[in-house]
């Protein structure tokens, strides 16, 4: 795969990496916020969007911390930090608990 073609490559040599990051948890949160949304649980520009900027910001930093530890590499960090922030705190947590549990 020829690097630097991809939307994850461009988005980082035009902005760096903290805004594909921040970018990545956005979107995925954005995609479960719109779940919700889906199934008549929340306005799509309700209150409960402003509480989603947080919850991205802070599974931004925990799926960068994620990715360095596994030394994973663009585009697959962000592909973690967007599937973190798609889980939001307690999903990551469920998930954790259950890899846990198989070990």
């Amino acid at each position: 795969m020829d690097s630097g073609n991809g939307l994850i490559e461009a988005i980082n040599n035009l902005w760096g990496g903290m805004a594909t990051t921040l970018l990545s948890a956005g979107i995925g949160r954005l995609m479960w916020h719109s779940g919700e949304v889906k199934m008549g649980r929340r306005r799509f520009f309700g209150k409960e969007l402003i509480w989603e900027i947080p919850v991205a910001f802070g599974m931004a930093i925990i799926g960068e911390a994620v990715s360095s530890y596994l030394m994973l590499e663009q585009p697959v960090s962000t592909g973690v930090v967007a599937t973190l922030a798609y889980l939001g705190p307690r999903g990551t947590e469920a998930v954790f608990e259950a890899w846990r549990g198989k070990k």
